[in-house]
């Protein structure tokens, strides 16, 4: 990661005159959220793929066992 990107991340979230957030600029950072939080379980699936069947196998098990 590049030193200018994690100084834009540590800075809060810019505000409109009025101090409060647009609904826009709140779903740009929460999809910029997303992103990174997919991208990081993603990482953790292909350094540990064992625990990653693991919990696939935990998830197919609670869908097969739900009721509607």
């Amino acid at each position: 990661m590049a030193d200018g990107e994690q100084q834009k991340r540590d800075q809060p979230a810019p505000q409109n005159a009025s101090g409060t957030e647009t609904e826009a600029e709140r779903r740009r950072r929460r999809a910029h959220f997303l992103r990174e939080l997919h991208e990081a379980k993603a990482l953790r699936d292909r350094v540990q793929p064992r625990r990653a069947r693991a919990a696939r196998m935990r998830q197919a098990m609670r869908m097969r066992t739900f009721r509607w």
